[in-house]
């Protein structure tokens, strides 16, 4: 039995507004994979960037194995990001043409105990959106309690 994980950027849906939702796989050494098992990973800095037409995760921490030995990993390094190609073609034109920015949303474990990592094609949001966002959610929780009282 498989253990999942499930790291979340929670910073995510307050700042940026999701277009399209991805899948992608993680290139990960062997300490990496089991610090990600072991939970011990933020992603909530990090972003996703194109360098010679592949897409790599920036600014990602994963804590390294406390059992490693000297061939454990760095804690921060750009991580690959495997999607296909007519994925990662269509992802580099929207960030090119519409200026639109690739962010991690969920890295977690599916059932094979592969290491996944969803990512959207976002656009920020301005201070405006941001207070309509909590204002929303603010109404949301009053209406719910009017109709805990009611009942």
């Amino acid at each position: 039995m498989l253990k999942t994980v499930n790291i979340l950027n929670k910073r995510a849906k307050f700042e940026y507004e999701f277009l399209e939702k991805y899948s992608a796989g993680i290139v990960l050494t062997g300490t990496e994979i089991k610090s990600i098992r072991l939970g011990k990973a933020n992603i909530a800095d990090s972003f996703c960037e194109f360098q010679n037409n592949e897409l790599f995760m920036i600014n990602s921490h994963i804590e390294e194995y406390s059992y490693g030995t000297s061939y454990n990993h760095k804690a921060k390094s750009e991580r690959k990001l495997l999607l296909n190609k007519k994925e990662l073609k269509s992802l580099l034109k929207s960030v090119q043409n519409k200026g639109l920015t690739i962010i991690p949303l969920r890295l977690f474990t599916n059932e094979k105990g592969l290491a996944k990592l969803e990512i959207a094609l976002a656009k920020g949001k301005k201070l405006f959106d941001k207070r309509e966002t909590i204002k929303d959610r603010e109404s949301k929780i009053s209406l719910d309690r009017l109709k805990k009282e009611f009942k």
